[in-house]
This record gives C-alpha cells, sequence and structure tokens, in this order.
C-alpha cells in the first residue's frame, strides 16, 4: 500500500511539474517562434509551436538600427568590467567585515547598512559624475555602483560560516592575509561569488537609466537605451513600418518588438545555467548566520 502511494504521489508530481514546465517556457519559445515568423503567421491567432517559415528580417531591422553593434559592445563592456569590479570590492570589504575582532566592526557594518537604505538622490549624484569630470565617458556607468551594500553583507555572512580553523593555520604557516584571501577564502567562496557576480552582471546588462542621462556620445551608449529608444520610436510610428532592404516589404511591430527580447536577454540566458547551481546555493547560506 505504502508502495502504491509513492508511485502515485510520483506521478502527480511528475505531471504538475511537467505542466509549470511549460507554462514556463512556451511564452519564451513562443518569443522565439515570433521573432522569427513572417507577419502573417505573426498576427494570425492561436499556438504556434513552430513556424511556417524562419525569417530572420526582425534581427536584420533590430541590427541596421543606429550603433546597435556598438552598444551592444559597450553593454559587454560594461557588464564585465563593472562585474568584476564590484566581486573584488565585496570580497575586499566583507572578508575584514567578517572577522569578529575587527576593531569597530559593528560601527563599519551600521555605516554600510546606512548608506543601503539612504542616498544623497539623482541630483547630487549628476553634480558628483559632473564634478569628477566623468560625464559622457563609460566610467560613468561603472564607478557609481562599484560598491554593493547587500552584496557585501550577504559574502560576510557567508565568509563567517567558513572554517576558522583553515585561516588560523595558514596564519601559523606565515600566510598573510592576503595570501588568504586569494588562495582560501576565494576558492571556498564559489557559490557566493557566483551569485554576486550574477547580480552584478544582471544589473549592468539591464541598465540604461544612466546611460540616458550621463552619455551623450551615441557611440557609448549601451544596448539598453538603443532598445529603448527604438521602441519608442517605433511606437510613434505605424504598427507596420516598411522594411528598408528586407526581403520582406513590410514587419510587424511585435515581431521587432520579440527579436529585440531575445537580442536583450541572449547573453543572460546563455550564462544562468552554468551558473545556478552556485547562485541556489550562495543565496541560501549567505543569508543565514548574521
Amino acid at each position: 500500500m505504502n508502495k502504491q502511494r509513492f508511485s502515485l504521489f510520483d506521478v502527480l508530481n511528475v505531471f504538475l511539474l511537467s505542466v509549470l514546465s511549460i507554462a514556463i517556457l512556451y511564452p519564451f519559445w513562443q518569443t522565439v517562434i515570433l521573432s522569427f515568423s513572417d507577419p502573417s503567421s505573426a498576427s494570425s491567432l492561436g499556438v504556434h509551436l513552430w513556424p511556417e517559415k524562419w525569417i530572420p528580417d526582425a534581427y536584420r531591422f533590430v541590427f541596421s538600427y543606429q550603433d546597435i553593434a556598438a552598444a551592444y559592445f559597450n553593454t559587454i563592456l560594461r557588464t564585465v568590467i563593472g562585474t568584476v569590479i564590484i566581486v573584488c570590492t565585496t570580497l575586499l570589504v566583507a572578508y575584514p567585515l567578517s572577522k569578529k575582532d575587527l576593531p569597530y566592526r559593528n560601527y563599519f557594518t551600521i555605516f554600510f547598512l546606512i548608506a543601503m537604505f539612504f542616498s544623497g538622490g539623482m541630483i547630487p549624484e549628476y553634480l558628483l559624475i559632473k564634478n569628477l569630470g566623468l560625464l559622457d565617458n563609460r566610467l560613468a556607468l561603472i564607478l557609481p555602483g562599484a560598491v554593493n551594500v547587500f552584496s557585501i553583507i550577504i559574502m560576510r555572512n557567508y565568509l563567517m560560516t567558513i572554517e576558522k580553523g583553515l585561516e588560523e593555520s595558514a596564519l601559523m604557516d606565515g600566510a598573510g592575509y592576503f595570501t588568504i584571501l586569494t588562495k582560501i577564502i576565494v576558492p571556498l567562496s564559489k557559490p557566493v561569488i557566483a551569485t554576486v557576480a550574477l547580480w552584478a552582471a544582471v544589473g549592468h546588462w539591464n541598465a540604461w537609466f544612466d546611460a540616458m542621462i550621463y552619455i551623450r556620445d551615441p557611440s557609448k551608449t549601451v544596448l539598453q537605451m538603443v532598445v529603448r529608444q527604438m521602441m519608442v520610436d517605433m511606437d510613434l510610428s505605424q504598427t507596420q513600418f516598411g522594411g528598408g532592404g528586407m526581403t520582406n516589404a513590410n514587419l510587424l511591430l511585435s515581431n521587432v518588438r520579440a527579436a529585440t527580447v531575445m537580442i536583450s536577454i541572449g547573453p543572460i540566458i546563455l550564462i544562468y545555467p552554468f551558473a545556478q547551481k552556485y547562485f541556489i546555493k550562495g543565496i541560501m547560506i549567505g543569508s543565514l548566520k548574521g
């Protein structure tokens, strides 16, 4: 009887998880199909599991819009450099804060917590960037977010769970704190480092508002800003517009929107599966010990 109940539970569990997976994956697959569909198929109602013809006209239009190739490069550059800087600053701040014998440790923690909940606002930040001479400079997109207090707290809590005997034995062998950090702490902190890196990468990849404020040179703008401007321009135009050198005479606005979604989230979708196992472990362990 117990065995039959267990089998019935397995069947129901697989069925419910399969339905949930389909409900999550179908909108994504529908966006892929819509981005490659011709206007007649895209405008028809119903469930589409496979396009009648694979037509890349929407992607051709998107990549022909302004300097989107340069914007793509700027976004990748910003994401890589910004993520590395955030991970490094997070480690360098969280490691000493994880030491209970650090002088004034609680005061430093409170100082960072205040900075996390309160800020000077957009106007003081703009004036600061202007006085530093960073207007129309790519560093204006990276340096203001170089220190993330929430990531520091998560990292600090994770580092406090590492066995202290490892560090004490290394100190007895003559290792310095920087050597301990790079040779012992970092290899043991891959889950939380992957978590912080993923947060930072997604934040930099999706950011556009700071580029709208600080960047004036179109060659320095980021992908999300170009995509936003393209959506605004298309919303102001007709629902259908000329293809401009494409194989089809017209493209639907929905085709182009689907293509921009796939172009915008593509790199993050490719990276996330590899970081997921570290992401889940890092955020769970880093959120337990205070």
